[in-house]
């Protein structure tokens, strides 16, 4: 159980954390992780599906949860005088789930039609393809929502077996930011989940291994959708805060290289961007780009341009220091949000088992250097492993664009 003080606050935002996501579940279990996310809203021993919904947006508050790889979160938002029961209907959730048969067969086809949404939706979808391709052989490459098989043949039992082994002892992790005191947390959580059984379950994972792979794939939209990525550093490695300034100076932002290069000067995107797919043991860059299918080639032949510049001449000294106080004016803008820093600090929890301040991650980034971020770029930046999927109608002429990215 952790917290963070924000006496000014008037809000306090609490997280129930479950440490088990898509990458801990089996082949017969892919989605189950999100199943069981919507499943304990249908219903506890103590409330109906109505009354869970009820219970804090009659409050002005927010009740959700969200399935990562990596991990389940149920967070709540209220005013400070409303805490306790913020903090009741949450454990009431992860501990007294309780479903018919009816509420489980419907819920079954709402993540149904969330797949198809999700299909229906490229830039979404392409997403869920690399890392198929990207990480094929290890859970890590099963879609967070499953597939239609999967969540079709989904057992009730199975559900709530994972459940009841999942959903226990230091499984879970408990955080809180805002205006409450530490102690009565504490003291209310132990007592609220006190009757938890100490965990059977004890995740075996394996270190997901990129591997290079390249699809094209014909699909009715009105743009061509483009991902490409490689791997990088992981939430554990040493340089991770380099790998931060690289995926700013790339695509983070108006000021990146790639809108500047790609959208500004050449008008030939709406959407370009980069982003961080960050694990305990692993991570990976990607770069996405929409545009129009006649405008692929000089689209990627830009990013290419772009990557291997990066790679021969470095970042220079102005650009890490323009990034790096991005990088750092976005995490402490991100710290007046009680949301955020509830979520910070479990993370935090979860990988390295310890409480970080704003003030000592401030203080790391710092310390990043031209060389530093170079030497990474370097050492790990493998443009040698760069993976990439091109989606959308008429592609299929397209069949080499990925020959862009060959270093």
């Amino acid at each position: 159980m952790l917290s963070e003080q924000h006496p000014n606050s008037r809000a306090v935002s609490i997280g129930i954390w479950v440490l088990t996501g898509t990458r801990d579940e089996s082949a017969d279990e892919g989605g189950i992780s999100h199943l069981l996310e919507h499943m304990v809203f249908k219903g506890t021993k103590t409330r109906s599906a109505y009354q869970i919904a009820k219970s804090l947006e009659a409050l002005g508050g927010d009740l959700n949860a969200y399935t990562t790889r990596e991990y389940t979160c149920y967070h709540a938002l209220v005013l400070k005088d409303h805490w306790e029961k913020a903090l009741d209907v949450l454990c009431d959730l992860v501990s007294n789930m309780e479903i018919t048969a009816n509420d489980f067969r419907l819920e079954k086809g709402v993540i149904l039609q969330e797949i198809a949404m999700t299909d229906d939706t490229p830039e979404e979808l392409i997403y869920d393809v690399l890392f198929e391709k990207a990480y094929a052989g290890n859970p890590v490459s099963t879609p967070i929502l499953g597939t239609v098989k999967s969540v079709a043949s989904m057992s009730q039992k199975k559900v709530m077996d994972y459940y009841k082994s999942r959903y226990t002892g230091k499984n879970i992790i408990v955080t809180a930011a805002g205006s409450l005191d530490h102690k009565i947390f504490v003291s209310k959580v132990e007592e609220k989940l006190a009757k938890k059984k100490k965990a059977k379950f004890s995740a075996k994972r394996e270190k997901p291994r990129w591997k290079k792979a390249r699809a094209v794939l014909e699909k009715s939209s009105e743009q061509t959708h483009m991902l490409v990525g490689l791997p990088t550093a992981s939430f554990r490695d040493d340089q991770r805060f380099e790998s931060y300034i690289v995926n700013t100076l790339l695509g983070g932002g108006m000021t990146s290289k790639l809108y500047q290069s790609v959208r500004e000067k050449k008008g030939l995107v709406y959407s370009i961007h980069s982003m961080l797919n960050t694990f305990v043991d692993s991570g990976a860059m990607m770069i996405y780009a929409g545009t129009d299918v006649k405008s692929v080639r000089k689209v990627s032949d830009i990013i290419s341009k772009e990557l291997r510049k990066l790679k021969k001449t470095g970042a220079s000294a102005s650009d890490v220091e323009l990034f790096k106080t991005q990088v750092i004016g976005s995490i402490l803008l991100g710290s007046d949000d009680i949301e955020n820093r509830m979520t910070s600090i479990a993370v935090n929890e979860m990988v390295f088992g310890e409480y970080r301040s704003v003030d000592s991650v401030i203080q790391q980034i710092q310390k990043v250097t031209r060389a530093s971020v170079n030497e990474f770029v370097r050492n790990e930046f493998d443009t040698d492993k760069i993976s990439g999927v091109l989606m959308g109608a008429g592609v299929d002429d397209l069949n080499s664009w990925w020959k862009d990215f060959e270093f």
